[in-house]
């Protein structure tokens, strides 16, 4: 009874440090003992797996078989061997599984005829197979397909913002991989930001304030609620826009400014304002604009000449300004085709997409139906316990679900407060601009 009791003490003794061990320093408690025993697991079921999500082919092999022979006079059945041609179930080869921050990925040889979407469209069930949160299907080159599980969702908890060095670059959250999500507008020049009401919309917006407000470039806001939104951080703003009649009159300056450094490129034999010298490279601009829907909305005819005004200005900045150092994040709770033309136009001209929750499921087609269906039906799983959570897609062609860092109105406006004397004059910004062309 001692001997039992001293091997239990002990096993006990080993679990509880097992335990401590996993929450003092997981990331080394994963690779010392719970990745190999989930790679063995993995690799050990892969067959069975395969076999309950049709991702095996029928292949004819030679195979011993066991056939019935002549039955005796006592009855019993003489049973013989033969070595013969069989239609046998083939998994896709699978490599060593590699360990990840959050889980564990590997690669697999395709079978003849499969592609990768056969294998995104068992994501779900391979990722209930294996007892893990997701399964992503990426794939590096024809014939191979790479599966990333991730053990436990990374986006429950992130972070706080951590700051952003780089010029026009901010890292605003966390993607689902475990890396940073950034924000890059040299890469990425114009983005579209969609979702309702606490989805986490004007959050993101917050951490993209606070990551460019220490940078020196130019802000610009459009805020059609009246100005609520920005106003408190207008001491960062180099301007501000709070009604549309306000937004005719700044767009017409951000066009007037982008024909303006054309010149000065063209006189400079550059195509861009990076290939200027540092003395003559004018400063970025970042244009924010908050319920873009507002832009295109009529009440009546009479605001019909407004409307193409804004939407005609908005469109030749998406589509000429990133060359000359002007740069868009445009945010609303409803983007949709029945706004008019153009923003399906402007839509084309922004290659980053955010979709939060959202209340409607045109909006969530308009921000990403032209990119991954499998996206899309993401977007429209989010749930509402989860604010900050969303859809992105941008630099690297691929969609992930992320979660932007909490971002108080309080922070975003003490950084705007700090950095207030970083703002340049929309005066000095605009000093010598041609007349704008009007029809």
């Amino acid at each position: 009874m001692s001997d039992a009791l001293i091997v239990l003490a002990a096993l006990a003794a080993i679990a509880a440090g097992l335990r401590a061990w996993r929450h003092l320093h997981y990331p080394s408690f994963w690779l010392a003992i719970g990745f190999p025993l989930t790679a063995a697991s993995v690799r050990a079921s892969w067959r069975r797996v395969a076999l309950g999500c049709n991702l095996t082919k029928k292949r004819q092999r030679w195979w011993f078989t066991t056939v019935p022979g002549a039955i005796a006079s006592t009855g019993l059945v003489k049973v013989r061997r033969r070595f013969q041609r069989v239609a046998v179930d083939t998994k896709p080869f699978m490599w060593l599984p590699l360990p990840t921050r959050h889980g564990w990925r590997v690669t697999l040889h395709t079978l003849e005829g499969q592609t990768p979407g056969d294998y995104a469209d068992a994501a779900e069930r391979l990722a209930h197979s294996w007892g893990v949160h997701a399964i992503r299907v990426s794939s590096p080159r024809p014939g191979r397909v790479v599966l990333m599980a991730t053990m436990r969702d990374p986006l429950v908890k992130v972070n706080e913002l951590p700051p952003s060095p780089d010029l026009l670059k901010v890292t605003v959250g966390r993607l689902e991989t475990g890396q940073p999500w950034t924000i890059d507008f040299r890469t990425v020049p114009h983005w579209l930001n969609a979702g309702a009401t606490q989805s986490g919309k004007s959050n993101l917006a917050n951490a993209l304030i606070v990551g460019l407000a220490a940078q020196p470039v130019a802000l610009v806001g459009f805020d059609l609620k009246g100005g609520v939104e920005f106003t408190p951080y207008a001491p960062r703003l180099s301007a501000l826009a709070t009604s549309r009649i306000e937004s005719v009159s700044l767009l017409a300056d951000l066009v007037a400014l982008m024909i303006d450094r054309m010149g000065l490129c063209r006189q400079a034999s550059a195509r861009n304002i990076w290939q200027l010298p540092p003395a003559l490279r004018p400063v970025p601009v970042v244009v924010l604009v908050d319920e873009l829907a507002e832009l295109y909305l009529m009440a009546d005819k009479s605001e019909k000449d407004e409307i193409a005004k804004t939407s005609t200005a908005l469109l030749r900045v998406a589509q000429l300004g990133r060359a000359f150092g002007i740069y868009l994040f445009c945010c609303g709770q409803r983007i949709g085709s029945d706004l008019g033309p153009g923003v399906t136009a402007l839509r084309a001209q922004c290659s980053g997409r955010i979709c939060h929750r959202v209340n409607d499921p045109e909006t969530a087609t308009m921000t990403l139906g032209d990119l991954d269906p499998a996206a899309l039906a993401s977007a429209r799983a989010i749930a509402a316990e989860t604010p900050g959570v969303a859809i992105v897609a941008g630099q690297d062609g691929q969609w992930y679900r992320a979660r932007s860092f909490y971002v108080s109105e309080q922070t975003a406006e003490q950084a705007a407060q700090t950095y207030a004397h970083l703002a340049p004059s929309w005066s000095e910004i605009t000093t010598h601009l041609p007349e704008p062309i009007t029809a």
